[in-house]
Formats: structure tokens, C-alpha cells, sequence
């Protein structure tokens, strides 16, 4: 073992606690806050899942999308229209919202990823821009509901269990963060994740080595648009709702936002990112009660976190470790 791997190997077990506390925590809050406050944390829970997506394909491949905003409405409208009048489970509707994501992603990516890295980013802002146009033209109205929207019915408690719907779906929320976190981790330590780094850091040297680099980054983009998709129809069953003016480029820019401020490179670190995306508005209205737009709040917090944090939560907790295991040394 070299002395350069050893920080994040001796960072191992106080990481698997840390997870741990996390989990712990996160089932001990349905029986210690009010629904509704419950329901804006589990908010942040989805919003994570979304920004985790949005690591996988920004800190493993290096590519970047301000359109995943689009992936997220898909898999609203893909649940709540599966879904409708108890057409088909919920539960299974969610999984098949993220296999229909990934479909979609790897669609648009296969051609958009033999571009340049500005065309790619054009493209998805694009398609931010224009999805939700397309949800409201009066074609697509008796699947979308057009401006109106659509209403979800999303279903009770099951077995009798004794907590309220909000508690039951921070639940289901948990459940969902624990299969699809690890899930990502272990995409970034396999083979995979390994090209998908070598592509980030030098395509061309993965290229010379055998790597199909298109096939690779199809790949992740479709990967990163099944967390969107997921996050998206766990988003809609929470709100009973899904309308196309929600999905806009506001709202792919502050999952970007999330994404960056939690660290492109971090996992578990996206919930911190979800909180901020979920919470930022109130500590702005609190701080500032004259601003009413908290985008600039988010301005402030982006560029304090460039100079101070350019990593991120994960990039500074990185730091810390190797600060923790220098000075044991």
C-alpha cells in the first residue's frame, strides 16, 4: 500500500459511520418532526438522488448537462401516467420510469456526445428549454394535461402500518437512496467507472487503449438521466402533482448548483446538496426578507464555495482526511 492511498483507506471506517449515523438518523426523523417539515426533508432526499446522477456523469466522465431538469419531468409524467387510475403499482412504476430515462438519455447522447464539450452543453440546455414547451402543446394534452398538469393518486400506507402517508414515503425515499447510492459507488470503483476517468482525463489516450469513448459516454449519460428519472417520479407522487412550468431551466440550474455544491466526486455528499436546493430559499427569506428572488442567494453561496470549496463538500472532506491522516503521521 502506498503512503498515497493510505489517507482514504484509514477514512474508510469513519466513512461507513458516518453512512450509518445518516441512515440511522434519517428513520429516527418521521417520529420527531411534523409532516410537513418531514415532507421537505424527504424533498431533499429526491432532490439528492437527481444530484448524485448529475456526479455520476459530470465527476466520472467529465461531461456536462444543464438539462437534466428534462429527465426529471420524463420520469414524473412517465409514473403519473402509467399510474393513472390504478393502471399499474407505483412501486412498479418508479423502476420503470428510471429503465424509460435511461432509454431516453442514451437516445440523446449517442449522437450529442460525439460533439464537443460546448455543443453538449448547448444541447442539453436546449433540451431544457424545450420540454416543458412541448408538454404544454395542446396535442400532447390529454396525456399531459397540458398547462394544467396532471394530478397523481399516490397510494395510502400499506398493511395497516401505523404512520401517516408523509412517513411512509420518507420511508419508501430511504429505501430508494439505499439501493441507488451504493449502486453508484459501486459503478465508480468497477471497470466502468475506471473508463469512464481514464475518458475524463484523457479521451484520446482512452481512445489509443481500446475504449469505445462514445459507447462509454452514452453509457453514463443514460445512467444519469435513470437517477432523473427516478428523483422525478418519487417527486411527483410526494407532490400529488407534476406540470411542465416546474421542469424549466431554473430548475436544471439548481440542480446543477446542488450537484457542484455537494462535489462533483461525492456520493452520500448529494444529500448535502439536496438540503441546500431544498432549504436555501428559507434561510434566504429569513436572512434577507427583502430579496424575494433567492437566486441571488444561490449566486453568493456558488461563488463563496468556488473560491473556498472548489471541490465541494466532498473535496473538502477529502482535504480534512488527509489533514487528519498528515497529522497522525
Amino acid at each position: 500500500m502506498s503512503k498515497k492511498d493510505a489517507p482514504s483507506n484509514s477514512a474508510a471506517p469513519s466513512a461507513r459511520f458516518t453512512i450509518i449515523l445518516i441512515v440511522l438518523v434519517w428513520l429516527a426523523l418521521p417520529f420527531f418532526l411534523v409532516d410537513y417539515t418531514l415532507y421537505r426533508v424527504t424533498q431533499a432526499g429526491v432532490f439528492a438522488i437527481a444530484i448524485v446522477g448529475l456526479n455520476l456523469l459530470i465527476g466520472a466522465s467529465g461531461q456536462l448537462s444543464i438539462g437534466h431538469s428534462a429527465f426529471f419531468a420524463l420520469g414524473a409524467y412517465f409514473v403519473a401516467l402509467v399510474s393513472k387510475d390504478g393502471a399499474m403499482s407505483v412501486y412498479l412504476a418508479l423502476p420503470l420510469a428510471g429503465m424509460f430515462c435511461f432509454v431516453c438519455g442514451f437516445a440523446f447522447g449517442w449522437p450529442a456526445l460525439r460533439l464537443g464539450a460546448v455543443h453538449l452543453l448547448l444541447a442539453t440546455w436546449g433540451l431544457a428549454v424545450a420540454l416543458p414547451q412541448f408538454l404544454r402543446l395542446s396535442y400532447f394534452e390529454k396525456w399531459t394535461g397540458g398547462v394544467s398538469g396532471v394530478y397523481l393518486d399516490r397510494p395510502a400506507t400499506p398493511f395497516g402500518l401505523p404512520l401517516s402517508d408523509d412517513q411512509w414515503w420518507h420511508f419508501v425515499t430511504l429505501i430508494v437512496l439505499l439501493l441507488m447510492f451504493p449502486a453508484a459507488r459501486n459503478l465508480l470503483n468497477s471497470r466502468t467507472g475506471r473508463a469512464l476517468r481514464s475518458i475524463r482525463d484523457h479521451p484520446q489516450a482512452a481512445a489509443a487503449m481500446g475504449i469505445n469513448v462514445p459507447l462509454y459516454k452514452s453509457l453514463i449519460f443514460g445512467v444519469s438521466a435513470l437517477y432523473a428519472g427516478v428523483a422525478g417520479g418519487l417527486m411527483g407522487l410526494l407532490s400529488d402533482f407534476v406540470a411542465p412550468d416546474t421542469y424549466g431551466v431554473f430548475f436544471a440550474m439548481i440542480l446543477f448548483a446542488g450537484a457542484v455544491i455537494s462535489g462533483l466526486a461525492g456520493i452520500w455528499t448529494a444529500l448535502f446538496g439536496g438540503f441546500v436546493i431544498e432549504f436555501l430559499p428559507d434561510i434566504a427569506a429569513f436572512a434577507a426578507p427583502e430579496i424575494a428572488f433567492p437566486a441571488a442567494i444561490y449566486g453568493v453561496l456558488l461563488i463563496v464555495m468556488i473560491y473556498l470549496f472548489p471541490e465541494g463538500l466532498a473535496g473538502l472532506l477529502q482535504r480534512w482526511r488527509r489533514w487528519s491522516y498528515a497529522k497522525e503521521r
